[in-house]
């Protein structure tokens, strides 16, 4: 409904950790993940990523080739397509697979938006240990919601959704400017309350045959709101008209 570009919520010293992780998000799409034949892609993910049937069962399913797929781990018939796989790395592994060039820059672009402030707010240390908390719990979202699921999960949006859900509570009042299609994309500052919630909102009008684990979003979400709320009564954020 509306697409962020950036807030007006000044830092007090560069966000190194964020510019980090969108490095390695960037690196990783052009470097290292195959694109072109959609097979190639798909061993890939499989090998890589986490996958809901997976960390149900603590180990690695049978998928042989994309129309060849078993949960049943005790089946004789259908070898395990990745034995040597680490179900538990896979999790920290799909936060920086992304499918498409669209979905990394998107997700990057939030990042950087929201992931300033909050890596400004928690420290460098603390904005790791935090990022990653909330991308395994939106990892985690995700399993419950479709424990038998053999589809792989790539993306930094559950991980990015929690950063979303700490600075709705640390910043609701900061303002973002967003594109506005219906208004011929005029830059338009609104407090980060409307925008967050409205994004919030959204997810759950997102089916579950659109490819897009939304689940995984709202698990992410409510897992910043959570912690910030937590972090909140420890340590006040700083204001946005006290930084210059």
């Amino acid at each position: 409904m509306v697409i962020p570009i950036h807030d007006l919520n000044p830092t007090r010293r560069r966000a190194w950790v964020t510019l980090l992780i969108i490095a390695i998000n960037v690196v990783v799409y052009v470097a290292v993940q195959p694109h072109g034949d959609a097979n190639d892609q798909y061993r890939f993910n499989v090998r890589h990523a986490a996958i809901p049937c997976e960390i149900k069962e603590r180990e690695p399913a049978q998928i042989l080739e994309l129309n060849e797929q078993n949960c049943d781990l005790e089946s004789e018939f259908s070898p395990q397509f990745a034995p040597d796989k680490n179900i538990w790395l896979s999790i920290l592994f799909s936060m920086f697979l992304h499918g498409s060039l669209i979905h990394i820059a998107g997700n990057m672009l939030f990042l950087w938006i929201f992931g300033n402030n909050v890596e400004d707010y928690l420290s460098k240390i603390g904005f790791v240990l935090f990022y990653l908390l909330a991308g395994a719990a939106a990892t985690f979202s995700h399993v419950l919601y479709n424990p038998s699921s053999l589809t792989p999960v790539i993306g930094a949006s559950g991980a990015i959704a929690g950063v979303m859900g700490m600075y709705l509570v640390l910043w609701p009042r900061a303002k973002v400017v967003v594109l506005v299609p219906f208004l011929a994309f005029i830059p338009l500052p609104i407090p980060a309350a409307v925008v967050l919630v409205m994004w919030f909102g959204l997810q759950f009008l997102t089916g579950d045959d659109s490819g897009v684990a939304w689940v995984a979003h709202v698990g992410g979400f409510a897992t910043g709101v959570l912690i910030g709320l937590a972090m909140k009564k420890f340590k006040t954020p700083f204001a946005v008209e006290e930084v210059d």
